[in-house]
């Protein structure tokens, strides 16, 4: 069963103080698949939904069409997403807002699917810090995300990184379970040999950061998500089970509202 994303994660994870998941390595083949986001930046918003399929199949998701999707909030605001092609339904005048719970409902093939996701406050990312080490007489870049974690413990971020115009994300997820209320010391590893899109990172290059805070089930689904991998860095690709999550009825995916802030830098 192929994983329903191709996360590539970075060259170590930082595991420290982190509690196991229980995996469900079950093969789920044709199993409705929801990736759904909603931030504190304007929308659209937008929700995917496909079919997963068999491991030893091509990399071809069926789109699924004809769904009804409903995004609410506990305001009362509440929109019907516009079908727009290739599995993807938008929002068109939907607000996002830290502190809000949203709820995702989905109606489709005859079957009925639920989420809930509760917008964390925005942490201020304030800037982006780089070092290097040597790997076999080769440099390796990080770069340390600058920010504060609040006082209050239970706070979940996810980074998301791309270098230059490649398309390809590379994910960390970070925990305030040993650092609360600190300034960050944990750095995002940068690719150093990425065969499999030919990326490694250089002096010149620019790396475009993305930091979201998440809550609990999206932070869960991301760590369970790099445990399956474990920590096979750049080009880690496909594994052949599935991270919990926290949409209901057997649907595999997640629901997230979080907030985002980006930063970028060339690397020196």
């Amino acid at each position: 069963m192929k994983n329903i994303l191709f996360i590539l994660i970075s060259l170590f994870t930082f595991t420290a103080c982190e509690k196991e998941i229980d995996l469900d390595l079950e093969d789920k083949s044709g199993n409705i698949v929801i990736e759904g986001n909603i931030t504190d930046q304007a929308g659209p918003y937008f929700v995917k939904i496909s079919k997963s399929v068999a491991f030893t199949e091509a990399n071809q998701y069926p789109a699924v069409e004809n769904a009804t999707v409903v995004l609410s909030d506990d305001s009362g605001q509440t929109e019907t997403l516009q079908y727009i092609g290739n599995g993807m339904y938008q929002t068109t005048g939907f607000t996002g807002e830290s502190g809000r719970t949203y709820t995702l409902k989905i109606d489709a093939e005859g079957k009925q699917y639920t989420a809930q996701s509760t917008m964390p406050q925005a942490v201020s990312f304030d800037n982006l810090e780089q070092d290097s080490f040597m790997i076999g007489g080769e440099t390796s870049y990080t770069l340390l995300p600058v920010f504060t974690d609040p006082t209050t413990l239970g706070n979940r971020y996810l980074f998301i990184f791309t270098v230059n115009n490649h398309a390809k994300k590379y994910f960390q997820e970070f925990s305030d379970n040993v650092n609360n209320g600190m300034p960050n010391q944990r750095p995002l590893l940068l690719p150093n040999d990425d065969e499999d899109d030919n990326i490694k990172v250089a002096a010149g290059d620019t790396i475009h950061v993305e930091m979201q805070c998440i809550d609990e089930p999206v932070y869960t689904f991301y760590s369970a998500l790099l445990q399956i991998s474990d920590g096979g860095g750049p080009g880690g690709g496909v594994t052949p089970s599935n991270p919990p999550s926290n949409i209901s009825n057997g649907a595999l995916g997640y629901f997230s509202a979080h907030t985002v802030r980006k930063k970028s830098m060339v690397i020196q």
